[in-house]
């Protein structure tokens, strides 16, 4: 397929709606909120599906209850390069504002060994994004990339994780690559303090800590790979579920406890039909744990 084939999802309780009008309003340019869908009779009864745009990346979330909570295990570094932008400087402090409104700082926004200016905010909404003034004599990175940050008892697997990603999917590369050194305790020297890489053409980085978190990864924040065929969602299914009792409507688990959804790249299509369609569609998804795409296809047709 063409386009972002790796889409952040965010499940939140009632606000998708609000946090993406938030989050188009913060990061301004190239941003907005291209689909609402409403789904009715799920577990969490009537529920909004939103798609947005944030800097020309691609996220959705649903308003689907209580059940998982995000937190900073997966954020989101946010590149200004002043390479790329004039403004870079005066484009990060303004939306830091924005985002530390309601929020508050997990790391000050100030000057780092790594950085002339970075910080790392959760915004009201749990949301965490890593706002970094680039250096703009190093290799240019896209606007947003998503961080796993591997903590408890993952701590000190982020680079068996990214082994194990670029093994998986496709149009892989590594990039930078900084481990800790010796007297960095708790972390333990060689594990890695930031690696990024590339999958299906798209950037992502992975950092351990050792350091005390109260939180893991979970289905609050989860990737949602989007497949052309059935043989597309049968092979990452398999390579990529390692917890059985996760597998439910598209979603699993790896091994590392990061929550993927593998779905058909037309799902929008066969959600985007009349109201009796999507509730056929939807009762059939329900009842599925990995997506079989003729079965949907049966139920929109009907």
């Amino acid at each position: 397929m063409t386009g972002q084939q790796i889409v952040p999802h965010f499940w939140f309780n009632k606000q998708a709606r609000e946090a993406a009008a938030f989050h188009v309003a913060a990061f301004g340019g190239d941003s907005e909120v291209t689909n609402v869908t409403t789904l009715t009779d799920t577990p969490s009864g009537e529920v909004d599906v939103v798609q947005f745009r944030l800097l020309g990346y691609e996220f959705m979330s649903i308003s689907a209850g209580t059940f998982f909570q995000i937190n900073p295990a997966l954020s989101f570094i946010v590149n200004f390069d002043p390479a790329q932008r004039p403004d870079a400087g005066e484009a990060l402090e303004a939306l830091w504002v924005k985002l530390i409104s309601g929020g508050r700082a997990l790391m000050p926004l100030d000057r780092y060994p790594f950085s002339e200016r970075y910080g790392w905010v959760e915004d009201k909404y749990g949301v965490s994004w890593q706002l970094i003034l680039s250096n703009p004599a190093g290799e240019p990175r896209p606007a947003i990339i998503p961080a796993l940050l591997f903590t408890g008892a993952v701590c000190g697997r982020a680079e068996a994780a990214l082994n194990f990603y670029t093994e998986v999917f496709k149009q892989t590369r590594e990039g930078l690559v900084a481990r800790y050194g010796p007297g960095m305790e708790p972390d333990r020297e060689g594990t890695l303090m930031f690696a990024d890489f590339m999958l299906q053409g798209q950037w992502f980085a992975v950092m351990d800590s050792a350091r005390d978190h109260n939180f893991v990864f979970n289905e609050a924040v989860s990737l949602m790979v989007h497949c052309d065929t059935q043989a597309e969602i049968d092979y990452f299914w398999g390579k990529l579920s390692a917890v059985p009792q996760a597998e439910q409507c598209g979603w699993l688990k790896d091994k590392f406890g990061v929550s993927w959804q593998i779905v058909p790249a037309k799902m929008g299509e066969l959600m985007g039909g009349t109201p009796e369609q999507r509730a056929r569609v939807t009762q059939a998804f329900l009842r599925m744990k990995k997506f079989d795409i003729a079965v949907l296809e049966a139920a929109y047709a009907g």
